[in-house]
């Protein structure tokens, strides 16, 4: 399968970056009491993408959502009407050699960008929003968080979903049987990882019928609820 930097210690050169844009997270959605703020597919103990071991796994060229990470069920699930202000991703330090062989079979440099999924009848996955594509190139090794210039508006119910429309080195492996994510791929084609499957128009419907287990993709989304303070007053009598 195929600004201001913070320094972690989880890694040779992973540090977590936060992209500058003209609105950041707080100030896209102004703090409302009843509001919450909620990470979704957060773990106390975070993901270590596979590269630069070998085999250096990425996921490619596709759609996919983390389906189950340990006694969490449907981590990307948003849980109440609200809008998702970021995204972030952690990103495996593949070698040169690594990177130039994903960059040729893979169509190009590393990139990705959230999809939001609608549930439609008969196990059909609708494309209902998406944000802007980033090539992650500058950012392998790191953990880097994109704030929306456009925060995107979500329903109860809806999945986040990372798109890939070439490759990224976002893949832990080597995990439980309890961790597992879906692609937007047919389930004849599973292990065809190189055709392109990612859902990157909107409206566009698929099924997701392949499931990975023992693995997770290394993203979060930052989703705020729509708040639900007191009734105004104003005028009452």
């Amino acid at each position: 399968m195929a600004v201001m930097p913070r320094k972690l210690q989880t890694g040779r050169r992973r540090v977590a970056r936060v992209i500058a844009l003209p609105l950041l997270a707080a100030a896209i959605v102004p703090a409302t009491a009843g509001a919450r703020i909620v990470e979704l597919g957060q773990t106390a103990t975070q993901p270590t993408p596979s590269c630069p071991a070998k085999p250096c796994l990425a996921v490619s060229r596709t759609t996919g959502y983390q389906k189950r990470t340990g006694t969490d069920k449907n981590p990307f699930v948003v849980p109440a009407d609200g809008r998702i202000v970021a995204w972030s991703i952690t990103l495996g330090d593949p070698t040169d050699k690594q990177v130039k062989f994903f960059n040729t079979t893979l169509g190009g440099a590393p990139s990705a960008h959230i999809t939001i999924l609608r549930r439609k009848k008969k196990g059909f996955l609708k494309v209902v929003a998406e944000s802007p594509v980033h090539v992650l190139t500058d950012y392998l090794g790191e953990t880097v968080q994109y704030p929306l210039v456009s925060s995107i508006p979500v329903k109860d119910g809806d999945t986040v979903a990372l798109t890939v429309p070439t490759w990224v080195p976002a893949l832990a492996v080597g995990l439980g049987e309890d961790s597992s994510w879906r692609a937007s791929r047919p389930k004849d084609d599973c292990d065809d990882t190189s055709t392109p499957t990612a859902q990157d128009d909107l409206n566009d419907k698929v099924r997701y019928e392949c499931k990975y287990k023992t693995a997770r993709i290394a993203y979060t989304a930052t989703f705020i609820t729509v708040p639900h303070g007191p009734p105004d007053k104003a005028g009452d009598k």
